[in-house]
């Protein structure tokens, strides 16, 4: 993929199911790369794809669009959320603000549990790159980008709980050595 136009960090990434299925290396990342470097990330990949990831990303996703789209239905088609918030008769505007109120706070457990799902997924591709192919390879790679990002070594694990899809650095390499 053509990535160095909008940005200069490397990135790669597994898109599709089925027969419309691709992996996507950036050509910063292709350019910038040792061969091993760029296996290892292809091995990172098919991971992803072999460990079916992918597709329970999609699943959950596709489950939490439906709950948004069920809470809202009963948001909308309910008077007394407009009634609560000071309204004295049903009204669509009040009806959306009661939601949105309320639905931050399950949307950010759902946030939550995404990216411990997500950063679980990293931890098994980087595992199957590591057995299928080359810890230290990966290990370099990983270096690497994480140095072209500018990426936080030791983020605080409170912060990271909240907010990371992907494990830090260390504990991703550490998680290599085992």
């Amino acid at each position: 993929m053509d990535g160095s136009r909008r940005s200069s960090k490397a990135n790669a990434f597994f898109s599709g199911l089925g027969k419309k299925k691709k992996i996507v290396l950036f050509d910063t990342l292709v350019n910038n790369y040792s061969k091993d470097e760029l296996v290892a990330v292809l091995a990172h990949e098919v991971g992803h794809y072999k460990k079916k990831h992918t597709l329970f990303s999609m699943i959950f996703s596709i489950l939490q669009t439906a709950l948004l789209l069920w809470l809202l239905s009963v948001f909308i088609n309910n008077e007394w959320f407009s009634l609560a918030l000071g309204g004295t008769e049903y009204s669509l505007a009040l009806s959306l603000i009661a939601f949105t109120l309320l639905y931050s706070p399950l949307s950010l457990i759902t946030g939550i549990l995404m990216n411990i799902y997500s950063r679980k997924n990293e931890f098994e591709a980087d595992n199957f790159a590591r057995v299928t192919f080359s810890a230290e390879a990966l290990a370099s790679a990983l270096k690497k980008l994480s140095s072209d990002s500018l990426s936080n070594l030791t983020p605080h694990p409170m912060y990271v709980f909240f907010y990371y899809s992907h494990p830090p650095l260390l504990q991703r390499l550490k998680a290599l050595q085992a």
